[in-house]
Protein backbone atom coordinates (compact mmCIF):
# COMPACT_ATOMS: atom_id res chain seq x y z
CA UNK A 1 0.00 0.00 0.00
CA UNK A 2 1.64 3.48 -1.17
CA UNK A 3 1.91 5.94 1.53
CA UNK A 4 0.26 8.85 0.08
CA UNK A 5 0.04 11.08 2.97
CA UNK A 6 4.27 11.78 1.91
CA UNK A 7 3.46 13.49 -1.06
CA UNK A 8 6.06 16.10 -0.46
CA UNK A 9 3.86 18.38 -3.16
CA UNK A 10 0.76 18.29 -0.60
CA UNK A 11 -0.43 21.31 1.04
CA UNK A 12 -2.69 22.15 3.52
CA UNK A 13 -6.16 23.99 4.14
CA UNK A 14 -4.69 24.55 7.58
CA UNK A 15 -1.87 27.37 7.55
CA UNK A 16 1.24 25.79 8.27
CA UNK A 17 3.96 28.02 9.60
CA UNK A 18 7.62 27.82 7.57
CA UNK A 19 9.57 25.42 9.16
CA UNK A 20 7.05 23.96 11.27
CA UNK A 21 7.66 20.54 12.34
CA UNK A 22 4.59 19.45 11.97
CA UNK A 23 3.41 20.25 8.09
CA UNK A 24 0.72 18.08 6.27
CA UNK A 25 3.70 15.72 5.48
CA UNK A 26 4.09 14.49 9.34
CA UNK A 27 0.56 13.52 10.70
CA UNK A 28 2.22 12.22 14.09
CA UNK A 29 0.19 10.74 16.83
CA UNK A 30 -0.85 11.74 19.93
CA UNK A 31 -3.33 12.17 23.11
CA UNK A 32 -4.79 15.42 24.62
CA UNK A 33 -7.20 17.01 26.83
CA UNK A 34 -9.38 19.58 25.57
CA UNK A 35 -10.75 22.40 27.55
CA UNK A 36 -13.83 21.18 27.77
CA UNK A 37 -11.75 18.32 29.80
CA UNK A 38 -12.29 15.69 26.94
CA UNK A 39 -9.81 12.91 26.74
CA UNK A 40 -9.22 12.02 22.65
CA UNK A 41 -6.38 10.66 20.61
CA UNK A 42 -5.49 12.97 18.18
CA UNK A 43 -2.53 14.33 15.36
CA UNK A 44 -1.37 17.69 14.49
CA UNK A 45 -0.42 20.05 11.65
CA UNK A 46 1.12 23.00 12.27
CA UNK A 47 -0.08 24.63 15.68
CA UNK A 48 -3.28 22.70 15.31
CA UNK A 49 -4.80 19.76 17.15
CA UNK A 50 -6.74 17.46 15.60
CA UNK A 51 -9.27 15.66 17.52
CA UNK A 52 -9.56 12.67 15.60
CA UNK A 53 -12.71 10.88 18.01
CA UNK A 54 -14.57 13.77 16.79
CA UNK A 55 -13.82 13.06 13.25
CA UNK A 56 -14.39 9.39 13.54
CA UNK A 57 -17.46 10.17 15.26
CA UNK A 58 -18.01 12.66 12.50
CA UNK A 59 -17.86 9.26 9.66
CA UNK A 60 -14.31 10.65 8.58
CA UNK A 61 -12.79 7.39 8.78
CA UNK A 62 -15.85 5.39 7.02
CA UNK A 63 -14.63 2.56 5.23
CA UNK A 64 -11.62 1.73 7.30
CA UNK A 65 -11.63 -1.04 9.77
CA UNK A 66 -11.81 0.40 13.30
CA UNK A 67 -13.64 -0.10 16.49
CA UNK A 68 -16.23 2.33 17.48
CA UNK A 69 -14.47 4.06 20.39
CA UNK A 70 -10.83 3.49 18.72
CA UNK A 71 -10.08 7.15 19.08
CA UNK A 72 -11.89 8.06 21.85
CA UNK A 73 -9.59 6.56 24.63
CA UNK A 74 -6.94 7.68 26.56
CA UNK A 75 -3.91 5.86 24.87
CA UNK A 76 -3.08 4.72 21.78
CA UNK A 77 -2.36 1.07 22.87
CA UNK A 78 -5.04 0.12 20.73
CA UNK A 79 -4.26 1.64 17.69
CA UNK A 80 -1.00 0.31 17.80
CA UNK A 81 -1.99 -3.41 17.96
CA UNK A 82 -4.11 -2.87 14.78
CA UNK A 83 -1.09 -3.09 13.07
CA UNK A 84 0.97 -1.12 10.20
CA UNK A 85 -1.72 -1.80 7.44
CA UNK A 86 -4.35 0.34 9.57
CA UNK A 87 -1.54 2.86 10.75
CA UNK A 88 -0.94 3.95 6.78
CA UNK A 89 -4.42 4.21 6.23
CA UNK A 90 -5.50 6.09 8.65
CA UNK A 91 -2.73 8.40 8.01
CA UNK A 92 -3.05 8.42 4.42
CA UNK A 93 -7.63 9.14 5.35
CA UNK A 94 -5.74 12.23 7.48
CA UNK A 95 -3.69 13.62 4.79
CA UNK A 96 -6.62 13.53 2.40
CA UNK A 97 -8.97 15.13 4.63
CA UNK A 98 -7.15 18.03 5.49
CA UNK A 99 -5.50 18.13 1.47
CA UNK A 100 -5.64 21.82 0.54
CA UNK A 101 -7.79 20.55 -2.38
CA UNK A 102 -10.43 18.89 0.07
CA UNK A 103 -13.41 20.86 0.61
CA UNK A 104 -15.60 18.47 2.86
CA UNK A 105 -14.70 19.65 6.50
CA UNK A 106 -13.05 22.79 5.23
CA UNK A 107 -15.92 23.94 4.37
CA UNK A 108 -17.73 22.70 6.73
CA UNK A 109 -18.01 25.11 9.97
CA UNK A 110 -19.77 23.04 12.35
CA UNK A 111 -17.22 20.05 11.91
CA UNK A 112 -14.37 22.66 11.75
CA UNK A 113 -15.18 23.64 15.29
CA UNK A 114 -15.77 20.30 16.95
CA UNK A 115 -12.05 18.54 15.38
CA UNK A 116 -9.54 21.26 15.48
CA UNK A 117 -8.36 23.06 18.25
CA UNK A 118 -5.38 25.43 19.03
CA UNK A 119 -2.58 23.32 20.25
CA UNK A 120 -2.26 26.18 23.18
CA UNK A 121 -5.68 25.21 24.47
CA UNK A 122 -5.13 21.04 24.81
CA UNK A 123 -3.10 19.77 27.19
CA UNK A 124 -0.78 16.74 26.10
CA UNK A 125 -0.54 13.36 27.69
CA UNK A 126 1.22 10.34 27.67
CA UNK A 127 0.24 8.90 24.50
CA UNK A 128 0.76 5.45 25.06
CA UNK A 129 0.37 3.05 28.10
CA UNK A 130 4.21 1.78 28.56
CA UNK A 131 4.03 -1.60 29.47
CA UNK A 132 7.63 -2.03 29.00
CA UNK A 133 10.77 -0.31 29.08
CA UNK A 134 13.98 -1.20 27.83
CA UNK A 135 17.28 1.35 27.76
CA UNK A 136 19.41 0.46 24.96
CA UNK A 137 23.47 1.70 24.95
CA UNK A 138 24.09 1.75 21.53
CA UNK A 139 26.40 4.98 20.64
CA UNK A 140 30.19 3.85 19.70
CA UNK A 141 31.23 7.44 20.76
CA UNK A 142 29.21 7.86 23.88
CA UNK A 143 30.24 4.13 25.06
CA UNK A 144 33.73 4.96 24.55
CA UNK A 145 33.89 8.21 26.24
CA UNK A 146 32.51 6.64 29.16
CA UNK A 147 35.00 3.65 29.17
CA UNK A 148 38.19 6.51 28.81
CA UNK A 149 36.69 7.97 31.37
CA UNK A 150 35.49 5.04 34.28
CA UNK A 151 38.00 2.34 32.66
CA UNK A 152 41.00 1.79 30.57
CA UNK A 153 41.47 4.62 27.75
CA UNK A 154 42.85 2.26 25.40
CA UNK A 155 40.07 -0.72 26.00
CA UNK A 156 37.59 1.97 26.69
CA UNK A 157 34.83 -0.81 25.24
CA UNK A 158 33.79 -3.96 26.70
CA UNK A 159 34.90 -7.08 24.88
CA UNK A 160 31.00 -7.49 24.05
CA UNK A 161 29.94 -4.48 22.89
CA UNK A 162 30.74 -4.65 19.38
CA UNK A 163 29.01 -7.85 18.92
CA UNK A 164 25.85 -7.49 21.01
CA UNK A 165 23.29 -3.87 21.47
CA UNK A 166 24.08 -3.78 25.40
CA UNK A 167 20.53 -3.01 27.14
CA UNK A 168 19.04 -3.15 30.55
CA UNK A 169 15.24 -3.43 31.30
CA UNK A 170 14.28 0.31 33.08
CA UNK A 171 10.97 1.60 35.11
CA UNK A 172 8.10 2.95 32.85
CA UNK A 173 6.20 4.27 35.90
CA UNK A 174 8.33 7.49 35.69
CA UNK A 175 7.92 8.10 32.25
CA UNK A 176 6.43 11.16 31.79
CA UNK A 177 5.47 13.98 28.83
CA UNK A 178 7.34 16.77 28.04
CA UNK A 179 6.37 20.12 30.88
CA UNK A 180 5.93 17.82 33.78
CA UNK A 181 8.90 18.61 36.00
CA UNK A 182 11.16 16.13 37.47
CA UNK A 183 12.40 16.12 41.09
CA UNK A 184 16.21 15.93 41.84
CA UNK A 185 16.62 12.29 43.41
CA UNK A 186 17.60 10.95 46.72
CA UNK A 187 20.38 8.18 47.42
CA UNK A 188 23.57 6.57 47.80
CA UNK A 189 26.77 7.90 47.12
CA UNK A 190 30.55 7.32 47.57
CA UNK A 191 32.48 10.66 48.05
CA UNK A 192 36.28 10.27 46.73
CA UNK A 193 37.61 10.70 50.24
CA UNK A 194 35.32 8.53 51.72
CA UNK A 195 35.61 5.14 53.37
CA UNK A 196 31.97 4.59 53.07
CA UNK A 197 28.93 5.64 51.65
CA UNK A 198 26.60 8.65 51.98
CA UNK A 199 23.28 9.50 51.14
CA UNK A 200 21.25 12.49 50.12
CA UNK A 201 20.27 14.33 47.04
CA UNK A 202 22.28 13.40 44.23
CA UNK A 203 24.96 15.96 43.19
CA UNK A 204 25.53 15.10 39.41
CA UNK A 205 21.92 15.07 37.73
CA UNK A 206 22.50 14.84 34.08
CA UNK A 207 20.88 14.39 30.75
CA UNK A 208 20.96 11.93 27.86
CA UNK A 209 19.64 12.50 24.79
CA UNK A 210 17.74 10.22 23.29
CA UNK A 211 15.07 8.47 20.70
CA UNK A 212 13.06 6.17 21.63
CA UNK A 213 10.64 3.53 19.16
CA UNK A 214 7.28 2.48 20.43
CA UNK A 215 6.03 -1.03 19.32
CA UNK A 216 3.27 -3.02 18.50
CA UNK A 217 2.48 -6.42 19.43
CA UNK A 218 5.18 -8.25 17.90
CA UNK A 219 5.09 -11.62 19.16
CA UNK A 220 4.49 -14.63 21.26
CA UNK A 221 6.72 -15.63 23.98
CA UNK A 222 9.68 -18.20 22.66
CA UNK A 223 9.23 -16.58 19.34
CA UNK A 224 11.68 -13.89 18.08
CA UNK A 225 11.19 -11.15 15.31
CA UNK A 226 13.87 -11.29 12.47
CA UNK A 227 15.99 -8.43 11.88
CA UNK A 228 14.69 -8.00 8.36
CA UNK A 229 11.01 -7.85 9.54
CA UNK A 230 11.44 -5.97 12.68
CA UNK A 231 10.42 -2.45 11.14
CA UNK A 232 7.23 -3.97 10.50
CA UNK A 233 6.43 -3.72 14.27
CA UNK A 234 7.77 -0.38 15.45
CA UNK A 235 4.95 2.33 15.30
CA UNK A 236 7.08 5.53 15.48
CA UNK A 237 9.37 7.19 17.55
CA UNK A 238 9.75 10.01 20.26
CA UNK A 239 12.57 12.14 21.91
CA UNK A 240 14.01 11.03 25.14
CA UNK A 241 15.74 12.78 27.83
CA UNK A 242 16.36 9.89 30.05
CA UNK A 243 17.38 11.60 32.97
CA UNK A 244 20.83 10.21 35.03
CA UNK A 245 21.94 10.81 38.89
CA UNK A 246 25.69 10.30 37.71
CA UNK A 247 27.22 9.91 41.29
CA UNK A 248 24.23 7.45 42.26
CA UNK A 249 25.16 5.65 39.04
CA UNK A 250 28.87 5.06 39.82
CA UNK A 251 28.79 3.63 43.74
CA UNK A 252 25.64 1.13 42.14
CA UNK A 253 25.88 0.15 38.97
CA UNK A 254 28.20 -3.28 39.87
CA UNK A 255 27.45 -5.64 39.61
CA UNK A 256 23.75 -5.26 37.84
CA UNK A 257 23.47 -1.93 36.29
CA UNK A 258 21.67 1.15 36.54
CA UNK A 259 18.82 1.09 39.31
CA UNK A 260 17.87 4.87 41.13
CA UNK A 261 20.08 6.35 39.10
CA UNK A 262 17.97 5.92 36.08
CA UNK A 263 14.48 5.16 37.55
CA UNK A 264 13.62 8.27 39.06
CA UNK A 265 12.24 9.81 35.39
CA UNK A 266 11.85 9.88 32.20
CA UNK A 267 11.19 12.55 30.18
CA UNK A 268 9.85 12.23 26.39
CA UNK A 269 8.09 14.01 23.38
CA UNK A 270 4.12 13.57 23.01
CA UNK A 271 4.24 13.11 19.42
CA UNK A 272 5.01 10.11 18.63
CA UNK A 273 6.37 10.87 14.39
CA UNK A 274 5.39 7.08 12.49
CA UNK A 275 7.90 5.39 10.64
CA UNK A 276 5.88 5.79 7.22
CA UNK A 277 6.36 9.66 7.78
CA UNK A 278 10.54 8.72 8.42
CA UNK A 279 10.86 7.06 5.10
CA UNK A 280 12.26 9.80 3.18
CA UNK A 281 15.08 10.28 5.75
CA UNK A 282 16.55 6.90 5.83
CA UNK A 283 20.63 6.66 5.66
CA UNK A 284 23.62 4.22 5.79
CA UNK A 285 24.60 3.32 9.28
CA UNK A 286 28.67 2.96 10.46
CA UNK A 287 29.88 0.37 9.23
CA UNK A 288 30.06 -2.35 11.70
CA UNK A 289 32.85 -4.48 12.36
CA UNK A 290 33.40 -7.40 13.32
CA UNK A 291 30.45 -8.25 10.93
CA UNK A 292 27.78 -9.33 13.67
CA UNK A 293 26.77 -12.51 13.85
CA UNK A 294 24.20 -13.69 11.08
CA UNK A 295 20.35 -13.30 13.18
CA UNK A 296 22.26 -9.13 13.79
CA UNK A 297 22.93 -8.59 9.77
CA UNK A 298 21.56 -6.30 7.63
CA UNK A 299 21.58 -4.97 4.07
CA UNK A 300 20.37 -1.59 3.18
CA UNK A 301 19.57 1.45 5.07
CA UNK A 302 17.99 1.27 8.61
CA UNK A 303 19.39 4.49 9.90
CA UNK A 304 17.79 7.47 10.14
CA UNK A 305 19.20 11.59 9.79
CA UNK A 306 17.49 13.28 12.68
CA UNK A 307 18.87 16.25 13.53
CA UNK A 308 18.91 16.88 17.11
CA UNK A 309 19.93 19.43 19.70
CA UNK A 310 19.83 20.10 23.66
CA UNK A 311 19.24 23.56 25.51
CA UNK A 312 19.62 24.35 29.28
CA UNK A 313 17.39 27.49 30.48
CA UNK A 314 18.52 28.72 33.91
CA UNK A 315 15.54 29.54 35.47
CA UNK A 316 14.52 33.28 34.81
CA UNK A 317 17.13 33.21 31.50
CA UNK A 318 17.26 32.63 28.07
CA UNK A 319 18.49 28.60 26.73
CA UNK A 320 21.71 27.89 25.70
CA UNK A 321 22.35 25.06 23.30
CA UNK A 322 24.71 22.78 24.45
CA UNK A 323 24.99 19.76 22.01
CA UNK A 324 23.85 19.06 18.34
CA UNK A 325 23.77 15.76 16.94
CA UNK A 326 22.23 13.41 15.20
CA UNK A 327 20.19 9.84 15.01
CA UNK A 328 22.53 8.44 12.05
CA UNK A 329 25.76 8.15 14.28
CA UNK A 330 24.14 5.44 16.34
CA UNK A 331 26.23 2.02 15.64
CA UNK A 332 23.35 -0.14 16.29
CA UNK A 333 20.08 0.31 14.78
CA UNK A 334 16.61 -0.14 15.76
CA UNK A 335 15.70 -3.08 13.72
CA UNK A 336 18.86 -4.95 15.56
CA UNK A 337 17.65 -3.38 18.48
CA UNK A 338 14.54 -5.02 18.55
CA UNK A 339 16.22 -8.40 16.85
CA UNK A 340 18.56 -8.98 19.27
CA UNK A 341 15.65 -8.14 22.09
CA UNK A 342 13.61 -11.04 21.18
CA UNK A 343 16.27 -13.66 19.95
CA UNK A 344 15.61 -15.51 23.24
CA UNK A 345 11.84 -15.26 23.09
CA UNK A 346 11.16 -12.38 24.56
CA UNK A 347 7.53 -11.38 24.24
CA UNK A 348 7.20 -7.45 22.84
CA UNK A 349 3.63 -5.54 23.16
CA UNK A 350 1.97 -2.89 22.35
CA UNK A 351 3.48 0.81 23.29
CA UNK A 352 6.62 -1.31 24.41
CA UNK A 353 9.09 1.81 24.13
CA UNK A 354 13.06 0.89 23.64
CA UNK A 355 15.44 3.87 24.12
CA UNK A 356 18.05 4.49 21.74
CA UNK A 357 20.58 5.14 24.56
CA UNK A 358 22.70 8.18 24.74
CA UNK A 359 23.30 9.76 21.33
CA UNK A 360 26.70 10.97 20.36
CA UNK A 361 28.55 11.88 17.74
CA UNK A 362 31.99 12.14 16.73
CA UNK A 363 32.71 15.72 17.83
CA UNK A 364 33.04 17.33 21.37
CA UNK A 365 30.28 19.76 20.57
CA UNK A 366 27.61 16.61 19.53
CA UNK A 367 28.09 14.68 22.81
CA UNK A 368 25.02 13.68 24.63
CA UNK A 369 25.31 14.57 27.59
CA UNK A 370 26.47 16.51 30.42
CA UNK A 371 29.39 14.09 31.86
CA UNK A 372 30.83 14.02 28.26
CA UNK A 373 30.50 17.34 27.11
CA UNK A 374 32.07 18.91 30.35
CA UNK A 375 34.42 15.93 30.71
CA UNK A 376 33.54 14.21 34.10
CA UNK A 377 32.55 17.87 35.17
CA UNK A 378 36.41 19.12 34.50
CA UNK A 379 35.20 21.62 31.32
CA UNK A 380 32.19 23.80 32.93
CA UNK A 381 29.74 24.60 29.71
CA UNK A 382 29.33 28.72 30.02
CA UNK A 383 25.66 29.73 29.59
CA UNK A 384 24.45 32.58 27.97
CA UNK A 385 23.26 34.81 31.33
CA UNK A 386 27.22 34.11 32.18
CA UNK A 387 26.78 30.93 34.47
CA UNK A 388 28.80 27.92 34.25
CA UNK A 389 27.50 24.52 34.26
CA UNK A 390 29.23 20.89 35.27
CA UNK A 391 25.83 19.07 35.50
CA UNK A 392 22.00 20.23 36.06
CA UNK A 393 20.98 22.48 38.46
CA UNK A 394 18.10 23.17 40.17
CA UNK A 395 15.49 25.30 38.37
CA UNK A 396 17.46 24.28 35.29
CA UNK A 397 14.95 23.26 32.02
CA UNK A 398 16.58 20.39 29.66
CA UNK A 399 15.09 21.09 26.25
CA UNK A 400 15.46 18.35 23.58
CA UNK A 401 14.23 18.99 19.77
CA UNK A 402 14.66 16.84 16.29
CA UNK A 403 13.99 17.54 12.96
CA UNK A 404 14.57 15.53 9.54
CA UNK A 405 15.22 17.73 6.47
CA UNK A 406 15.77 17.40 2.60
CA UNK A 407 15.60 19.06 -0.30
CA UNK A 408 11.11 18.89 -0.28
CA UNK A 409 9.72 18.42 3.37
CA UNK A 410 10.97 19.31 7.00
CA UNK A 411 9.61 16.71 9.51
CA UNK A 412 10.14 17.24 13.36
CA UNK A 413 9.44 15.91 16.85
CA UNK A 414 8.43 19.17 18.11
CA UNK A 415 10.30 19.80 21.93
CA UNK A 416 10.60 17.17 24.94
CA UNK A 417 11.10 19.71 28.05
CA UNK A 418 11.22 19.40 31.44
CA UNK A 419 12.65 21.14 34.82
CA UNK A 420 14.71 19.81 37.40
CA UNK A 421 13.49 20.80 41.19
CA UNK A 422 14.94 20.22 44.22
CA UNK A 423 14.04 16.61 45.76
CA UNK A 424 11.32 16.06 47.72
CA UNK A 425 11.37 15.88 51.64
CA UNK A 426 12.07 12.38 52.95
CA UNK A 427 8.92 11.22 54.60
Amino acid sequence: MPITANDPNRTSWLPVPENSDFPIQNIPFGVFITKEDVVTIGTRIGDYAIDMGALQQLGYFEGIDLTDDMFMQDTLNDFISDGKKTWRLVRNRLADIFDNNNSELRDNQAHRDAVIFNIADVEMQLPVHIGDYTDFYSSREHATNVGKMFRDPENALLPNWLHIPVGYHGRSSTIVPSGIPVHRPMGQTMPADATAPVFGPSRLVDFELETAFITTDANIMGENIPVGEAEDYIFGMVLLNDWSARDIQKWEYVPLGPFLAKNFASSISPWIVTMDALEPFRCASPKQEPTPLPYLQQTGDHAFDINLEVSIAPENSEETVVSKSNLKYMYWTMSQQLAHHTINGCRINSGDMMGSGTISGPTEDSFGSMLELTWGGKNPIKMNDGSERKFINDGDTVIMRGYCKNNEVRIGFGEVSSKLLPPLPIK
